[in-house]
């Protein structure tokens, strides 16, 4: 039990480390590039920090587990749109841009309906099955490769970066601070849960309870720390960055990826999941609207977390 412990804080100071690391690197990098620090979030740190969700679902598929390929985007993408965001505005306001406004969001939106009408078609048209085939597949990675091309293209200047002091590293340098701080992360997560899981089961805890809660958040630990990382040096636009770049991830790339290994049947999931994946995208793009304009503050973060709270409850009384 002792050892469990110690695992559990090596594991969580692993996470903030590692997170450190790769925001200090990656802001860097961003600056010598000359691109903004919400592309950088977006890519880079999004698909790096995404890391866990892409293991535990093409583990899943590999092994024909669809449930867990599914279940593990889906919850993810929740959490880390409702939760993560609804936490990191209450260290530091994320602005929205317009482009985030305009095409960043609206792009999340539409593909995550994309992903819904796909794995649901049998359900809203009587055509072919309930699930993501390998052409569904193939058609969500070709999206990724489009987003990510055409983020690049984002002129520094379009985005509202923080008007806090970046310390230069040489670019080598910058990128082993990213790797290193990746690494950090997946390697502290791991120890986290798994710790988590043991201390858990020792104090007697279901396996249920274990599930809705511990793992479900495990694989998002990565997206929170760099997100509160970033937020308390004052880099709201990579920590919004993160987030969409991570939920646009798991929902082309590793959906699509473990479509093409194996079908990912989607009968058991539940309406109201897909329902509350689709409002966890929608409600980012109404903070461009509500209370204060162009940014999601303590408000926002609020409704966010409130909205996550109901989820959570009805999950308890529906697993």
């Amino acid at each position: 039990m002792i050892l469990q412990i110690l695992l559990f804080f090596i594991g969580l100071s692993l996470i903030l480390i590692g997170a450190n690391s790769l925001v200090d690197g990656s802001s860097s990098l961003a600056k010598k590039m000359g691109v903004s620090e919400f592309v950088i979030g977006l890519t880079i740190i999004g698909i790096g920090t995404s890391a866990p969700e892409m293991v535990v679902s093409l583990i899943g598929s590999v092994k024909g587990n669809a449930d867990i390929a599914v279940g593990n985007v889906l919850g993810s993408n929740i959490f880390n749109a409702l939760i993560i965001l609804g936490v990191t505005s209450f260290i530091f306001p994320m602005q929205i841009s317009d482009r985030n406004k305009k095409k960043d969001i609206p792009f999340l939106i539409l593909t995550t309906l994309l992903v819904i009408v796909l794995g649901i078609n049998h359900t809203l048209f009587g055509i072919g099955k309930n699930s993501l085939g390998r052409i569904d597949g193939i058609v969500l990675l070709l999206l990724f490769v489009f987003y990510i091309i055409n983020s690049f293209r984002i002129k520094n200047d379009d985005q509202p970066d923080s008007d806090q002091p970046i310390k230069l590293r040489k670019t080598g340098v910058s990128v082993i601070m990213i790797l290193l701080g990746i690494g950090a992360l997946v390697l502290g997560g791991n120890l986290f849960v798994d710790s988590a899981v043991n201390i858990a089961k020792y104090l007697h805890v279901s396996d249920k309870f274990i599930a809705i809660t511990i793992l479900a958040v495990g694989t998002s630990l990565p997206e929170f720390a760099t997100s509160i990382i970033a937020a308390t040096k004052k880099r709201g636009q990579m920590a919004l960055g993160n987030v969409i770049g991570s939920n646009m991830f798991n929902l082309l790339w590793i959906l699509g990826c473990s479509s093409v290994i194996h079908p990912l049947s989607f009968d058991k999931i539940m309406p109201m999941d897909l329902i509350m994946l689709l409002l966890s995208a929608v409600v980012i793009l109404t903070s461009a609207f509500m209370f204060k304009k162009k940014q999601i503050d303590k408000f926002d973060g609020m409704f966010f977390l409130a909205i996550y709270g109901c989820y959570f409850v009805w999950l308890v009384m529906n697993n």
